[in-house]
């Protein structure tokens, strides 16, 4: 029997953010900061849902297309 936890709950680290958005450790940041990036953290680590990193990607889209 697997205890692994639906992919749905995965949390991105910001590394894996960064490869997925192709951009800088430093950019990530600043939009986690500027809260265009939902994030949380756990103890020292943070972390970032697959579906922030969606809904932020959407919203560029869509800003781009108005």
């Amino acid at each position: 029997m697997s205890t692994a936890p639906p992919a749905a709950l995965e949390a991105l680290t910001v590394p894996e953010v960064m490869t997925a958005l192709r951009l800088s450790r430093s950019k990530v940041y600043d939009l986690i900061r500027s809260r265009q990036l939902a994030s949380f953290t756990i103890g020292r680590a943070r972390r970032v849902s697959p579906d922030s990193v969606r809904a932020f990607m959407q919203e560029r889209i869509e800003e781009n297309a108005a």
